[in-house]
């Protein structure tokens, strides 16, 4: 071989590596961390939009994955089970990389994620769980303990309550019948007051974590109930709706009737500052850019824990006027 040509070999040679290093190749990193040059594609179903923390939620999803420059196949579920399996089937059909989802209900997703499975696409749970015993259906699931939430509201009550022996009534707008949150809000709530006979759930109804429905159910309690000292709201829209059932039945939110939310949302902050509510259980819907990590994790095949919980904490009203300028939601 001449010199020239062995000089184009190596030439050529050396144009090949650094073409490998700045495409992202084997032996590069990639934009999505996975070192493969693919771009993600995530197909996410959201619950819906049915209140303030699930449209923080949801933004904090769609940002997350635009700043890790992810694409996002997005699909409100209209608080439809139904409009989720729909969405996931069309995920696979589509051949995502991962599939997202927070589950409108606990139950009934065996089928459609065994489908996912078979597919050989990853599916990670975010906010909510689902009820499985096949727990290879799914990577991974970050959210919060609901269960500790409702431990969390209860404890309050029970310190708020400590040496009295009369009966408190308390009322219960429970969340989306079948939900994680519900279900287990009320578990934990529970648990905790039981051990106390002076506290007495004597009314508890779904007000499906909506402001609307929130009102609309407290303003039957009202009607129903002849002494309500307690509302116990597993959520701050559905507290923030009944707010206004008790002021147009002339009473006193947070005075004449305690109340105990959660989520921690802006507006639940201004009515605790303003006396409204007198506790706030945190639920933190800030979940994008956890959630990336993670799924950029599992598409790279990496351990990832089964279960990642958020830290949350829990403020009273004289903790909220001081916070409320650096609430992000």
């Amino acid at each position: 071989m001449s010199k020239r040509a062995a000089a184009a070999l190596v030439a050529s040679a050396m144009v090949a590596v650094l073409s490998a290093c700045g495409s992202g190749g084997s032996g590069g990193s990639s934009a999505d961390g996975t070192g493969s040059g693919h771009k993600l594609t995530v197909g996410f179903s959201q619950v819906g939009a049915e209140s303030g923390w699930r449209t923080a939620n949801t933004k904090s999803v769609q940002d997350a994955a635009k700043k890790a420059g992810i694409t996002l196949k997005f699909s409100d579920a209209q608080q439809k089970q139904e409009n989720q399996i729909k969405a996931i089937r069309s995920f696979i059909q589509q051949k995502v990389d991962v599939i997202a989802f927070s589950p409108v209900v606990e139950s009934g997703w065996d089928t459609v994620l065994k489908e996912a499975k078979d597919a050989k696409i990853p599916v990670v749970l975010t906010d909510r769980a689902v009820d499985s015993k096949d727990e290879s259906l799914y990577a991974s699931f970050l959210g919060s303990d609901f269960v500790e939430e409702g431990k969390r509201a209860g404890d309050w009550l029970v310190k708020q309550y400590q040496g009295k022996t009369d009966a408190v009534n308390i009322v219960e707008l429970q969340g989306t019948t079948g939900s994680a949150p519900a279900n287990d809000r009320k578990a934990g709530f529970t648990d905790v007051i039981k051990a106390d006979s002076k506290f007495k759930i004597v009314a508890s109804q779904t007000g499906d974590f909506t402001r609307a429905k929130g009102k609309e159910v407290m303003q039957a309690f009202l009607k129903s109930q002849p002494k309500i000292d307690v509302l116990y709201a597993h959520n701050d829209d559905m507290a923030l709706g009944a707010i206004q059932a008790i002021e147009e039945a002339g009473k006193k939110p947070g005075t004449d009737i305690k109340i105990i939310s959660v989520d921690g949302v802006k507006d639940a902050f201004t009515a605790m500052s303003q006396g409204k509510i007198n506790v706030d259980v945190e639920c933190n819907p800030l979940l994008g850019d956890q959630l990336m990590d993670l799924i950029k994790k599992v598409k790279a095949g990496e351990q990832v824990p089964r279960r990642i919980k958020t830290e949350e904490g829990v403020f009273t009203q004289d903790q909220a006027a001081a916070a409320l300028p650096n609430r992000q939601y």
